[in-house]
């Protein structure tokens, strides 16, 4: 091949490779901009379904619909009865546009509310509230309160019976309409037959306001009920749930150990390290409390003796979870239950002061005992 003719070939190389390069170019920025277009559409309807969500539903549609907020009604049950009165447009939005606004206080009560309506007026007049009638009453359930004991609290305060209270918590048919009603909470595992009361550990721990002198227990039951739903429904407790791939029972398990557990002094997510810790290696839980649970006793110490009950409950015989809650737990033991602290530790002892000493090994936690309970005993 002559120069002349390599010259001529390298060069209509070239110019391929130029045109190539400028198509690949092209294609590049058509697909970008074609990307960009549909980003910044699907952006822009986001921002218009939501305004378009948070307006009016008619600002000519002046008419009154009363409407009622049921005592212990939720946010997501509050936008969903709007949404169903034709007051708000979604539920669900305003369910967002009110966490988003840091919005809280909403009081139960019967409503004049309008479609014509912003939705910051109807959030206004959730939180000034108009309740029909005055708090008759309030009753407060304390944290680590097992059923009974929240049965008793009942009978003391209001004259509800004990025996009536707990005959209605465990009746079957009745179960069955509150995981119907409360679905995202209650599921069919509080049906286990190991399990010793269906409804241990899931009326919350709060101070409740009563409006009738003489509430049933079904109202009773129901108010505490919805409060926990509030509490297990909250959208980064119930993300922390999805990770740790838990369903809202074993949540309430194992923040009800925590709690039994926990002393004033006690950092509750150290305690809640030991248990996963125990749980990742196979060790059983062994946790007195529930060996107190399943005889059904409140002790100051728990014997050796007592350690062989048998019972699902008993977790020096059986490894993992009991079948259910042991009691009720508060905010920050189901936290900590969903974060616990990052430790390498196996073992924790109460002292008699309420200290709460953590060790690795059985050598170091047998000395912690030995120190300040044997010779607490022998003093």
């Amino acid at each position: 091949m002559s120069n002349k003719n390599h010259k001529n070939y390298i060069q209509e190389k070239l110019k391929e490779k130029h045109t190539e390069a400028k198509i690949v170019r092209r294609i590049v920025f058509t697909v970008f901009v074609v990307l960009m277009l549909a980003l910044t559409g699907i952006i822009g309807g986001g921002y218009f379904f939501i305004k378009n969500a948070i307006q009016p539903v008619n600002e000519e549609d002046t008419s009154i619909e009363s409407v009622e907020i049921p005592i212990g009604s939720s946010t997501t049950m509050i936008g969903q009865i709007l949404e169903d009165h034709g007051i708000i447009k979604s539920g669900k939005i305003f369910r967002y546009y009110v966490k988003f606004k840091n919005e809280s206080g909403f009081q139960a009560g019967e409503y004049e509310l309008s479609p014509s309506m912003k939705l910051d007026d109807i959030i206004g007049h959730l939180k000034q509230g108009r309740v029909q009638q005055d708090v008759v009453f309030q009753i407060t359930i304390p944290e680590g309160r097992q059923l009974e004991q929240i049965a008793e609290i009942l009978e003391k305060r209001i004259g509800v019976s004990k025996d009536e209270f707990m005959e209605k918590a465990n009746d079957k048919s009745y179960l069955s309409s509150l995981i119907e009603k409360f679905p995202k909470v209650i599921t069919e595992e509080i049906l286990n037959e190991d399990i010793k009361y269906a409804l241990e550990g899931y009326l919350f721990p709060a101070t409740y306001p009563f409006y009738v002198a003489n509430p049933t227990i079904e109202e009773i039951i129901e108010v505490m009920l919805q409060k926990t739903s509030e509490i297990l429904e909250d959208d980064e407790l119930r993300i922390a749930m999805a990770n740790k791939e838990f369903t809202p029972h074993k949540l309430l398990t194992m923040a009800s150990l925590i709690e039994a557990e926990a002393t004033v002094q006690t950092d509750r997510e150290m305690i809640a390290s030991v248990f996963y810790n125990r749980i990742d290696v196979g060790m059983p839980l062994q946790t007195d409390p529930t060996v107190l649970y399943a005889l059904g006793e409140h002790k100051e110490r728990t014997l050796y003796e007592d350690l062989a009950v048998d019972s699902p409950y008993n977790t020096y015989r059986n490894q993992g979870l009991p079948p259910g809650p042991i009691a009720n737990a508060g905010v920050s033991s189901i936290q900590a239950a969903l974060e616990p602290a990052d430790t390498e530790y196996y073992y924790f002892l109460a002292t008699p002061e309420g200290e709460v000493l953590f060790n690795e090994t059985l050598e170091g936690h047998n000395h912690d005992k030995n120190e300040h309970i044997t010779n607490q005993d022998n003093s």
